[in-house]
């Protein structure tokens, strides 16, 4: 198999003197929607704030389009390709809507592609071009997480790394986020993938990797970690 897009090798990240994650190892190949599900706690935040360059590991190795990245400023990351939406969405609530998508391209000089890239954004999420002038602090919260992966595609990423993006949202909402994952990957964007509701993320999924206490447990397919007994136990609320 070809090079992976993303590899990380025996990853232990610490704060202080406890341990987030323990050596982990995990793939994703271009074109693949991969996903990280676990308890809160485990892990999953720590390993992807990691891999986009916010936090330094203690050991390990994250390499991203074959170069080793561990220890490279995060905005060296994004100028590469890997865009972060994270946790918790972190819009900018004071400025408008089309200005959280600019900052987005803030690495980028090419206008007419910036102007395509925030047309593709609106195609994504209509609301987000109705209210294009309003400040983001007015959005509901399944708005802002619109908000947050738009911005996050606005860097043109060869690899998307979303952070929760359902968490806190209604039903329909979240729906609608989800569909938007399903259609990034129809259109070939590479996803790592945290999601609270297991179901969704492994039956979207090319592959998935379960977390437990810093470590890695499971891995397969998302049809074989939605098979299994115990990942369907553990995350699926089934008996």
């Amino acid at each position: 198999m070809s090079t992976p897009m993303l590899e990380v090798s025996d990853l232990v990240v610490a704060y202080g003197k406890i341990e987030a994650v323990k050596g982990i190892d995990l793939v994703v190949h271009e074109g693949e929607v991969v996903t990280l599900i676990g308890t809160n706690g485990a892990g999953k935040t720590t390993t992807l704030r990691t891999i986009s360059g916010l936090i330094t590991p203690v050991s390990g190795s994250v390499s991203f389009l074959g170069e080793r990245v561990s220890g490279v400023a995060a905005h060296t990351i994004v100028a590469r390709g890997m865009a972060h939406s994270p946790e918790g969405r972190h819009i900018f609530p004071a400025m408008t809507i089309e200005e959280n998508l600019l900052l987005g391209a803030f690495i980028r000089r090419d206008a007419t592609g910036i102007k395509a890239d925030m047309d593709r954004a609106y195609e994504l999420f209509p609301v987000l071009a109705e209210r294009r002038k309003q400040s983001a602090g007015t959005l509901s919260g399944g708005e802002q997480q619109m908000l947050a992966m738009g911005r996050a595609l606005m860097c043109q990423p060869k690899l998307l790394l979303l952070d929760e993006p359902s968490m806190g949202l209604s039903p329909i909402m979240m729906q609608k986020i989800l569909t938007t994952v399903r259609q990034l990957r129809a259109d070939g964007m590479t996803i790592l993938l945290i999601e609270q509701n297991a179901q969704a993320a492994l039956s979207l999924a090319d592959r998935g990797y379960v977390m437990e206490t810093g470590h890695i447990v499971v891995e397969g397919t998302g049809k074989e970690l939605l098979a299994n007994d115990a990942v369907r136990k553990a995350y699926l609320g089934e008996d």
